[in-house]
């Protein structure tokens, strides 16, 4: 099988999974609860550790709000997501599938030192208006590990905005964060990591989508 097919197909069975991540309610244990987002999280099939579900309604219009979240370089994610610092492609696999290198900044008070992550990208758009980013980890040969990073590896993860009847302008968020971060970090860095994170991811997308202009 081709290079090529291969990153599309694993692109295509992350979409898979997310959906039924998305649907499937069992086995979800809420950690943390605010306003905006509520955050679950149970064992991953995928590796040794934990799939986090993030869940909120963000006011904006599913366009704005996708604006916002869209994997692409010099998009507005970069911007307002506190653990993205750089986004690059790497390879533009088909229109809507892509081969992309995020880097994150050292967070947890400098407990967890920068990263990088390789992954596929797939964007799928469903009839229902409903949009999502859904990726995994592959190895690519342009972007070896790099020094000053410890390379992490992102399992099936990814964003899924739904419209919601009635309210054009609001959108229902779904993000499943999936990381094998890498590297010796402990378990409890990790696990009080992600759901703080994610519940400011919300906040901090919430922000940036009131920020934008209508368009």
């Amino acid at each position: 099988m081709s290079a090529v097919m291969d990153y599309e197909l694993k692109a295509k069975s992350v979409a898979d999974c997310l959906q039924s991540y998305r649907r499937d309610e069992s086995g979800w244990k809420v950690t943390k609860k605010s306003n905006d987002v509520v955050v679950s999280w149970r064992p991953s099939s995928e590796f040794p550790g934990n799939v986090y579900k993030g869940e909120g309604i963000v006011n904006g219009s599913p366009e704005k709000v996708w604006e916002c979240l869209k994997p692409v370089p010099n998009g507005l994610r970069v911007k307002w997501d506190n653990n993205v610092k750089k986004f690059e492609l790497l390879e533009q696999i088909a229109e809507d599938t892509s081969i992309c290198r995020t880097v994150t900044p050292s967070a947890a008070m400098g407990i967890i030192a920068p990263r990088d992550f390789v992954d596929v990208i797939l964007v799928k758009q469903y009839e229902d208006g409903t949009i999502s980013s859904n990726a995994t980890n592959v190895s690519h040969p342009s972007c070896p590990p790099q020094p000053g990073y410890v390379r992490g590896f992102n399992h099936s993860c990814g964003c899924i905005c739904v419209p919601i009847s009635g309210e054009p302008n609001k959108t229902q968020v779904f993000s499943f964060f999936h990381t094998d971060l890498g590297g010796f970090l402990p378990r409890s860095v990790v696990d009080s990591f992600f759901p703080s994170s994610m519940t400011e991811f919300y906040s901090n997308l919430a922000k940036s989508v009131k920020s934008l202009k209508d368009f």
